[in-house]
């Protein structure tokens, strides 16, 4: 039996995978999180052998949470749900030892026999998920997405900064660069142009 701990903030997709997964094979389902907050509560708790986590949550997306699990439980096996794949999050999700990648749009077997896959010690990237990450025509570097990131999430520069270990003067460089690559005048502006083109 392998263990599940299934984190997505669309319910109905949550609530249909929560009942159909145990459908497809000898999966249980320990426990549902509706955000990033609450998955890493919630794996934290029961610790299961897979968490299935989807890319973006409220409060805490799910990147966010799954570098705070992976602090607490480095060896935690994740799959990690998405409808976009970017080459940018792709790599990320890759350094923070994500182990697997697969579309929203699978069916429940599929995403079935990767759990299974992923607790036997295996790795998994949907082709059609590795296809879309392949082309990366984002103009702006890591640093600059983390500062329109946090820019996103309503940080003013100074705290951005702590958040990031940087100083204000480099964060407001990285705005700067952002601005002139986006064409936006407001860092604000520069973060809506990065979301809108699936780049955040």
């Amino acid at each position: 039996m392998t263990t599940v701990v299934l984190a997505d903030d669309e319910a109905l997709l949550r609530k249909a995978l929560s009942a159909l997964l145990p459908l497809e094979g000898e999966i249980t389902v320990l426990a549902e999180a509706e955000d990033g907050r609450a998955a890493v509560t919630a794996t934290l708790r029961h610790e299961p052998d897979v968490l299935v986590i989807d890319l973006e949550m409220p409060r805490v997306d799910g990147l966010g949470a799954v570098a705070e699990i992976r602090r607490e439980r480095p060896g935690q096996v994740i799959l990690m749900l998405t409808r976009h794949a970017r080459p940018g999050v792709l790599r990320r999700a890759l350094k923070l030892g994500v182990q697997g990648f697969v579309s929203k749009s699978a069916e429940p077997a599929h995403i079935t026999s990767v759990i299974k896959a992923l607790h036997a010690g295996k790795r998994w990237i949907d082709p059609d998920v590795s296809a879309l990450a392949v082309v990366d025509d984002c103009p702006l570097t890591e640093r600059e997405l983390d500062v329109l990131r946090a820019t996103r999430d309503g940080f003013s520069a100074a705290e951005i900064a702590a958040r990031l270990h940087l100083a204000e003067g480099t964060v407001r460089n990285y705005l700067s660069s952002a601005l002139q690559k986006t064409q936006t005048r407001t860092r604000h502006e520069a973060a809506r142009y990065a979301r809108e083109h699936d780049w955040l």
